[in-house]
């Protein structure tokens, strides 16, 4: 199985060699695993450390934002022929060493999407009062549209298989992608599966949400989250226009 981990990086200089260095001492039986770091136009020291990893490395032109970054690694998945593209952090958050939980379930044909969910057994770091308060509201939105419950929409820990990866080669969220893509998972009929992680604060950097964006992101997100699922719904539940 060829498993492309999929790591934006925006600004990351004090964050990217303990990531490379994590995902290069995993070993999955039977699994070839490729790091793909994609450098998002970082104003630091970000791209000079990914060029020295013995890794690939897309580096983007002009700033993209995280959705864009993300698809541009996607993309690259699906171009080589990986089976599984897991997206993961390039800020330190999330371990490593837990990859192989989080495919398990594609593995054994269960789910083409899993999402890690530090919610489930609430062990490690669980994010500010305010971020939850917005995480459990995207819950409920997205449950009262899709009749799913994701417990972690915003987890940026997640892993999909070949079937999932040419929907999001087609069409993925921009900005803040990750509530928003589990409208165009569910309206897929693409099974969606939690798993338990422990994940940590990140390593160092600055998150792109702030608390003066934070109403903004709530805003625009939960326009986007409706705009794609009246779409969706409106086109029989095709990913593009």
């Amino acid at each position: 199985m060829k498993i492309a981990v999929i790591i934006p990086c925006y600004n990351e200089e004090e964050c990217v060699t303990d990531v490379f260095n994590e995902i290069s001492s995993i070993k999955i039986p039977n699994c070839y695993i490729e790091p793909v770091f994609i450098n998002d136009c970082s104003k630091d020291n970000t791209l000079a450390l990914l060029k020295s990893f013995n890794a690939k490395v897309l580096d983007l032109s002009v700033n993209l934002g995280i959705g864009g970054a993300v698809q541009a690694g996607f993309k690259y998945a699906l171009l080589y022929d990986f089976d599984v593209a897991i997206q993961l952090d390039g800020d330190g958050q999330h371990p490593a060493d837990q990859l192989i939980n989080l495919i398990a379930p594609i593995m054994a044909n269960e789910a083409d999407v899993v999402i890690g969910s530090r919610f489930l057994e609430k062990e490690g770091f669980q994010s500010t009062f305010a971020r939850r308060l917005g995480i459990n509201y995207f819950k409920f939105l997205n449950k009262f549209l899709v009749k799913k419950t994701i417990t972690d929409n915003t987890s940026g820990f997640r892993a999909i298989n070949n079937k999932a990866l040419k929907e999001v080669c087609s069409y993925y969220p921009d900005e803040y992608p990750e509530p928003e893509a589990i409208i165009l998972f569910a309206l897929n009929n693409l099974r969606i599966k939690e798993i338990p992680v422990v994940m940590r604060e990140r390593i160092g950097g600055q998150s792109s949400i702030s608390s003066f964006k934070s109403i903004y992101y709530m805003v625009k997100v939960s326009l986007a989250i409706i705009f794609i699922y009246l779409r969706l719904k409106l086109n029989g539940k095709r990913s593009t226009l």
